[in-house]
């Protein structure tokens, strides 16, 4: 495990893409037990990987700069929880939910794919001002902006396959980043709206569909939902759900070898795609159930871990030049959120109660990640009043579909730049 690493000059701890999910799961760990003890970590929603891996990561930092040790690690396993996550994000994509959600949700997603365009558009020209490869501007765009933590562990190795040195770090840092600002500009933006236009909730809307358990699910069967959760995790559910996971995942290969053809693009977006084909199947044809409950919680673990081992592998001395570059690309991706969610998202959504809502909202996900969203609409609901419309359309939106075109738009750009 310990020799001699002639590339770097130094000692090296090597671990083997076993030993590494072990040392990743310890990391995970780790970060849960210091999020539930530093309030200001479950205030923002910061995730317990991305805690532990960070801190590791300075760890790594220290002792590779002293001359210390350096950690190489075997990630092989590393890509097969990325795309097994985002296989169970292409499970949720369900057109049935989503035309339900009505003119509304269409609405904000289109809303939410415009931002997706100018942060991307406003990361690469940044990029160009400071004489940066153009992908190191997508590492500050819509990758861990609107994308978080997951889409920028899956892009930014492609990034950096592409001559953009210091793309994951740049990523998952301003990923981090994104998490905070995000859920510190929503409440502030949300009040400003609701009192400067002197707004007010719908008459007769309900205070208790604000609340947690009332958030817009996507299992539509009533029997299922009153079933307590003991019994809704029964092996035969799991084993179909880890089933359907695996053979979207063998499918998808398929599918990325073909579009693979034509352009690059992250090795998921073949699973999603199957894996959004198998359940629109399901709910069409009724053949088989899709077991939301189940492919969600397998997808929290993969995340969890591929999440830890991203984290814990980022090499934090390639930030060195890129600091202040950085710094000025975040602080314009923050404004940028802020002006958007003022002028664009309240105006189109309405100009309403729910609209103002909505807004402060999307800087919770625009540049974080749907918790956050949440988190935000809760602080404003809870001082100014109940916004159910809200509650539904921000957490469908961006929690099911503005990942694929996410996915996308990154593709169209890092092809186009790349």
């Amino acid at each position: 495990m310990f020799e001699m690493n002639q590339e770097i000059g130094m000692l090296a701890l090597n671990l083997d893409m076993i030993q590494f999910l072990a040392f990743a799961t310890v990391i995970l760990l780790i970060g849960q037990f210091l999020r539930k003890r530093i309030s200001v970590l479950e205030k923002y929603c910061i995730p317990a990987p991305v805690i532990g891996g960070l801190l590791f990561a300075i760890l790594a930092l220290v002792l590779r700069q002293t001359g210390v040790l350096a950690f190489v690690f075997n990630n092989t396993l590393q890509s097969v929880l990325m795309t097994a996550f985002f296989t169970t994000v292409g499970f949720t994509a369900s057109f049935r939910v989503l035309k339900k959600g009505g003119v509304k949700v269409f609405t904000f997603l289109a809303v939410a794919v415009v931002l997706v365009v100018i942060q991307n558009v406003l990361g690469v020209s940044l990029a160009k001002v400071f004489g940066l490869n153009e992908l190191i501007g997508l590492a500050t765009g819509s990758t861990p902006m609107t994308g978080g933590h997951g889409t920028s562990g899956a892009f930014a190795p492609l990034f950096e396959d592409r001559g953009a040195i210091g793309a994951m770090s740049v990523a998952m840092a301003a990923a981090t980043f994104g998490l905070v600002m995000g859920s510190m500009i929503g409440g502030p933006i949300a009040k400003r709206l609701i009192e400067k236009h002197k707004l007010e909730p719908d008459a007769g809307a309900n205070i208790k569909n604000t609340e947690m358990a009332d958030y817009p699910q996507m299992h539509e069967d009533p029997e299922f939902e009153s079933t307590p959760l003991e019994e809704q995790l029964i092996p035969a559910t799991i084993t179909s759900a880890t089933i359907q996971i695996i053979l979207a995942m063998g499918i998808g290969t398929v599918i990325s070898a073909f579009i693979g053809q034509f352009m690059t693009f992250p090795s998921y977006i073949g699973a999603m795609f199957a894996a959004a084909i198998m359940r629109n199947i399901s709910d069409i044809k009724k053949t088989w159930k899709t077991p939301e409950v189940e492919i969600e919680m397998i997808g929290g673990i993969a995340l969890s871990l591929f999440l830890s081992m991203a984290l814990s592998s980022l090499r934090l001395w390639e930030l060195a030049e890129l600091a202040v570059p950085m710094v000025v690309m975040l602080v314009a991706q923050t404004t940028l959120m802020a002006l958007f969610a003022y002028f664009v998202t309240f105006n189109i959504m309405g100009r309403d109660f729910n609209a103002a809502v909505i807004a402060g909202g999307h800087c919770g996900f625009g540049m974080g990640a749907t918790p956050n969203a949440i988190a935000n609409m809760q602080a404003i609901t809870g001082r100014f009043g109940p916004s159910p419309v809200a509650f539904f359309i921000l957490p469908l939106v961006g929690s099911l579909f503005i990942d694929f075109f996410n996915a996308a738009i990154i593709t169209t750009f890092m092809n186009f730049f790349g």
